[in-house]
């Protein structure tokens, strides 16, 4: 069998917690193997030269978006990035932009969901305060249902939060990632919000006007959301409240 190429992986190394610790690249050398991602790179790189590389990982199928990093300059997902995707074979990798790190290419995408979650209540609110576990669920139109489900689809990886422009400008944009979770509930037939409610949480410079529609979301979502499609009925929603 003839042997791979070699590859060159340039990786951010810090750690917060160590005192005397300082940001730098460090470069590491690894023969590719056939199907090899980024993620399997990454893993033979802590296993055989570095244990104290830091980075996350879950499913290893672009399902839990854990293993988000910057990739040559890209927010993606390391699990579907395969390294025969550069043909000069130098890869250099970066800790997502935007998120509190905690270590080399570990960031704290949990703190900032939750704290989103929270700040835009994104949970279903109910018009029935009916809580009988006997009650029927209510019927959803299938069409309806299926533009719940392509919005559900998100994976929180935090990709488009880096990849935002206005996001990295102002720290109080909810990104992408929060308008993408109104619509779903802006759109659910269930939901007890008007959109005047969602006007109160989105309709302002942090939210829907604070947009610069530079496409970044949707050109780096991993899993190609409809993120401007979803921003701009939003924007129209809004407007309406304002003509009302």
């Amino acid at each position: 069998m003839s042997q791979g190429r070699q590859l060159t992986f340039n990786i951010f190394r810090y750690d917060p917690q160590e005192p005397n610790d300082k940001p730098k690249m460090v470069r590491y050398q690894l023969t590719e193997t056939p199907g090899m991602t980024v993620f399997i790179a990454l893993n033979k790189l802590r296993e055989e030269q570095d244990t104290s590389l830091q980075f996350d990982f879950v499913c290893r199928a672009g399902i839990c978006g854990s293993c988000a990093m910057v990739i040559n300059g890209f927010p993606t997902l390391a699990c579907r990035t395969l390294t025969a995707k550069y043909p000069k074979g130098e890869i250099t990798l970066m800790p997502l932009p935007g998120f509190e790190l905690i270590g080399d290419l570990s960031v704290n995408t949990g703190k900032f969901m939750r704290e989103l979650a929270e700040r835009l209540k994104l949970w279903l609110h109910p018009k029935s305060n009916d809580i009988s576990v006997h009650r029927l669920e209510d019927p959803m139109d299938p069409d309806e249902a299926a533009r719940l489900y392509e919005l559900e689809r998100c994976v929180e990886c935090g990709v488009c939060v880096s990849a935002c422009a206005t996001k990295q400008m102002r720290e109080t944009f909810v990104g992408a990632v929060g308008m993408m979770k109104i619509a779903r509930f802006e759109m659910d037939s269930r939901d007890a919000r008007t959109a005047e409610d969602f006007y109160h949480v989105i309709g302002n410079q942090d939210g829907v006007f604070g947009c610069m529609t530079l496409l970044g979301c949707q050109d780096n979502c991993p899993k190609d959301l409809p993120h401007m499609q979803q921003i701009a009925y939003l924007r129209r929603k809004m407007a309406m409240t304002l003509i009302r």
